[in-house]
């Protein structure tokens, strides 16, 4: 058996990184850009008012109250702006330039509001309530770095700076292949030895939530030549290919006996639940295959392919945040193996350390408690039993 952490890096190291494309910030949403941007414009591009109110020279209001007369109007928008004379106001909405002449801006709170002539009830400093040329991002200037990861903030400090594309990584294109005979689509009646098909439907919306496109072929049957037929024409228009199923030591397991000396590599991976794994390249495509029961697709995704999908995007965190927490009952745990248990994860207050309880049995069948799972409860290989109070690592989902 390899360790979880080699096989991790064989995975990551096999996808590489993704292109490189450029896309309307429309549609850059959560991926990675891949060189910095920098500001076509400064921001603010040029001084404006931070309040509804009147633009005016300070000396003029400095023994407030005074009257003076309001010699234009300035909404946002408004590109032909008027020197302020002195002894004069301006009446200005927020975000309009500030004029030639005007050193501050009096809030219309502070005045009675005049049309032709307004009544400054209080005096104010030069600058007060100006935003400044430049004090955001001034032109020229690397905006958004490489590596940062496009959020709405973001994507609205491209668009402020005068971008309408952005360099990003592309995302993966992901085929999803779910193999058994024994599968069936729902709506479907089952027959005696038949189940439902689940593998490709957690996985393709696992695989999606980072951003990834995924294409889905559903419950191929153990025929190597069926299994050959159906995929190889995908493989063209895929980043990577990965299956559940197929794959152990039994007979009938078809992506074992059908890409075993076409450049995959069938390994075990010293963990529980998903012991038997691959990966390696076929017709120079990526290839991933992971066990068939439906947990172990669940860890395998958590503990090889989420990590390598998003470092292959070109994110920097890869990893789910990882806490230490006190165990609320004994667990047993295979010697020699990583045991990934399906847990639920409470924070105690005032504590660095919070609380963790496992959600149903190891076995790799029981899908339904790990709906009911925040968390992955971490045993290393060197341990075989932990006790009820005892710290783990936990894995938040």
């Amino acid at each position: 058996m390899i360790s979880v952490d080699a096989h991790r890096e064989t995975v990551t190291g096999l996808l590489g990184n993704a292109p490189v494309i450029s896309l309307p910030l429309a549609s850059a949403a959560g991926l990675v850009l891949a060189e910095d941007v920098r500001a076509g414009v400064s921001l603010p591009p040029f001084d404006n008012s931070a309040m509804d109110g009147y633009a005016v020279r300070a000396e003029d209001i400095a023994e407030a109250p005074v009257t003076l007369p309001v010699a234009e109007d300035i909404p946002a928008g408004r590109v032909d702006i008027t020197k302020l004379e002195p002894g004069t106001a301006h009446r200005i909405m927020t975000g309009a330039p500030l004029p030639p002449g005007a050193d501050a801006v009096v809030m219309v709170e502070h005045t009675d509001g005049g049309v032709t002539d307004v009544r400054i009830l209080r005096t104010a400093v030069p600058g007060a309530h100006i935003r400044r040329r430049g004090e955001d991002v001034v032109e020229g200037t690397v905006a958004l770095s490489a590596g940062t990861v496009l959020g709405p903030a973001q994507l609205g400090l491209a668009a402020a700076v005068g971008l309408a594309e952005v360099p990003v990584f592309r995302p993966l294109k992901v085929l999803v292949v779910s193999t058994g005979t024994e599968l069936v689509d729902a709506p479907e009646p089952l027959r005696h030895g038949q189940i439902y098909e689940s593998n490709s439907i957690m996985l393709a919306s696992a695989i999606r939530a980072l951003g990834c496109e995924a294409e889905v072929v559903r419950s191929v049957v153990d025929d190597v030549d069926e299994f050959r037929a159906v995929i190889e024409p995908r493989l063209a228009d895929a980043d990577l290919l990965v299956t559940s199923g197929g794959v152990s030591a039994g007979a009938y397991e078809v992506v074992k006996d059908a890409l075993t000396g076409q450049g995959v590599e069938f390994r075990k991976v010293a963990m529980q639940p998903g012991g038997p794994q691959g990966c390696g390249r076929w017709n120079d495509v990526p290839v991933v295959t992971l066990p068939g029961n439906p947990v172990s697709v669940l860890v395998s995704f958590e503990a090889f392919l989420r990590p390598a999908l998003l470092a292959a995007m070109g994110h920097a965190g890869v990893d789910r945040q990882q806490v230490r927490a006190r165990l609320t009952e004994a667990m047993p745990s295979p010697a020699g193996r990583r045991q990934f248990r399906r847990g639920f994860y409470t924070p105690s207050e005032g504590e660095v350390t919070g609380i963790v309880g496992p959600r149903g049995g190891p076995g790799s069948h029981l899908l339904a408690s790990f709906t009911q799972a925040n968390c992955l409860i971490v045993l290393p290989e060197d341990v075989d039993s932990v006790e009820q109070g005892d710290e783990v690592t936990v894995l938040l989902l």
